[in-house]
């Protein structure tokens, strides 16, 4: 790495740990005031508190990186210009497109971090923090948290298979009161009502089980089941659902009924496994899932759009005041954010195919800074 790059890559990496570090500080400050009584009801200590806004930390991450990057982005640019700099490395004869290499590499840097805290951490942020937040409420009555759903049901439109369950307890996979209806390759219906049912050895076990067949074909709305099985005990191997796919099912029921389109909290794998699952979801709901989908997809790479719009608003010449790089992502990120917002909602509507409502913001801001990038002097 040239020297040039080092001292390019210092600077920015310096405001940027300043960017970050205070919006951490106002954040936590912020957050520690408003629920200060809510942290006392629950009885939390010092060390609770660290490891509760250390679980919260991804989620917060992922909302400000970007926004940290276009600030110190604008504020070192700005500084390297007021001060000339740029004007003497374009005069020795490196161009603008070769001086912003290293400011490429952290915005890909940044990019592939909010992949991983998007996928890996974000996700599970907020339930980590809630055990943490009850954690001392629950060692004072000395008892956890039941993990279980009622009536919990799963449509395997993929293998024309439906679960509905009585009772499901999530930590152990087992199940009361399990009752599955499948058609067979033959479209011959089959049912099997059980006691209960497990997970063992990877293999879905059914307890007290009858087995059922309908006389008249899969396709007649009208059919009447028959008894074929009673045993005590009975292994179904091409039961191919998994217990993760029924946390999940629980999980998406209760977002699709909140109807909680302007989030997008489910990771990446489990809104693929969900469309898998579900080739006949309603339109609504696919329209809500696949801009979600195409959201998780373009949302890291709003990093690199950063750097692209922050180079023609930085790297301009002249003697500026540096706080016009403060004023200018203030601009740039409430233009951005109200792009977003419009895609996003136009999307979960229908109004706008699901990738282009996602990607709206990241083409139409990339383009306007390559666009204005070409312009500078």
């Amino acid at each position: 790495m040239r020297l040039l790059d080092r001292y390019l890559l210092r600077e920015l990496l310096i405001w940027l740990g300043f960017c970050l570090g205070g919006f951490l500080i106002f954040w936590i400050a912020f957050d520690l005031f408003s629920q200060l009584a809510h942290f006392q009801q629950y009885n939390l200590q010092a060390r609770d508190l660290l490891f509760y806004y250390l679980a919260k930390m991804p989620e917060f991450l992922v909302q400000v990186l970007p926004i940290a990057l276009l600030l110190a982005l604008l504020y070192t640019l700005t500084n390297h210009a007021r001060h000339h700099e740029l004007t003497a490395m374009r005069a020795a004869g490196i161009g603008l497109a070769r001086i912003c290499v290293p400011y490429f590499m952290v915005g890909l840097g940044c990019s592939v971090g909010l992949i991983a805290l998007n996928e890996l951490w974000a996700p599970d942020s907020s339930a980590t923090a809630q055990k943490i937040l009850e954690s001392r409420s629950l060692k004072t009555a000395e008892a956890g948290p039941v993990e279980f759903q009622n009536n919990l049901g799963l449509r395997n439109s993929r293998d024309g298979r439906s679960w509905m369950i009585g009772s499901y307890d999530f930590k152990t996979a087992i199940m009361t009161g399990p009752i599955v209806d499948w058609v067979k390759a033959d479209h011959s219906r089959w049912r099997i009502v059980a006691r209960r049912a497990e997970r063992v050895d990877g293999v879905w076990t059914f307890q007290d089980v009858q087995e059922y067949r309908a006389l008249a074909a899969a396709t007649n709305e009208s059919f009447y089941m028959t008894l074929l099985l009673t045993t005590n005990r009975l292994a179904m191997p091409e039961f191919r659902e998994t217990p993760e796919q029924f946390r999940r099912e629980a999980t998406f029921a209760q977002r699709l009924s909140l109807r909680q389109a302007h989030t997008a909290e489910m990771p990446i794998r489990e809104i693929l496994d969900y469309l898998r699952l579900h080739p006949d979801v309603s339109p609504r709901n696919r329209w809500w899932l696949e801009t979600q989908l195409q959201g998780r997809l373009a949302a890291p790479w709003t990093c690199l759009v950063v750097v692209l719009i922050a180079i023609p608003f930085g790297a301009a010449s002249g003697r500026r005041n540096v706080f016009v790089g403060v004023a200018g992502s203030i601009g740039i990120c409430f233009a951005y954010f109200v792009v977003l917002r419009a895609g996003l909602a136009m999307g979960t509507g229908g109004y706008l195919p699901a990738w282009v409502a996602a990607w709206l913001p990241n083409l139409t801001f990339g383009v306007t800074g390559l666009w204005l990038t070409q312009r500078v002097r």
